[in-house]
């Protein structure tokens, strides 16, 4: 469950949020890679690789929190359907505090980048051109060129 200390960040705050969160999913990330659980169960390797692309995606942007913000919101869906995928997988490879700890931290950092995200929705899509007119018929365009008379 989200902390009160997210309630009203600015965006320099939100990235810095953000950092300490993805520190934790680098933990995690470095548990189940050197673990030798990992060996019998390479399905544990799509958590690992997820953090890393979502990290090393976000740590150009750490200076533009705009494009970080824009970037998260762009990788948070693949980030949580890995961690979805590692709370069905862990249980099976290892019942061992260290794995139910694992997911249970992978679940908190979905649920604190959430939170973060939601307090900057994105910018709107932009405004349709005056002249645009949704159901206007579309010009059909000749799949062949038109026949030139002979001489």
């Amino acid at each position: 469950m989200p902390d009160d200390s997210t309630k009203s960040l600015t965006p320099v705050q939100a990235v810095e949020r953000c950092q300490m969160i993805f520190a934790h999913a680098w933990m995690v990330r470095t548990f189940v890679k050197h673990s030798e659980t990992v060996e019998d169960f390479p399905e544990l390797m799509q958590i690992v690789r997820t953090v890393f692309d979502t990290s090393r995606a976000l740590e150009p942007k750490i200076s533009d929190p705009a494009d970080y913000l824009t970037t998260l919101r762009k990788k948070i869906g693949k980030l949580r359907a890995a961690a979805e995928q590692f709370r069905t997988d862990a249980p099976v490879a290892s019942d061992h505090t260290n794995f139910r700890q694992a997911v249970i931290s992978m679940d908190g950092c979905i649920v604190e980048l959430e939170a973060v995200l939601k307090m900057f929705p994105p910018p709107p899509p932009p405004a349709m051109p005056a002249n645009f007119r949704p159901g206007a018929p579309s010009v059909k365009v000749e799949s062949q060129p038109p026949e030139i008379p002979a001489e």
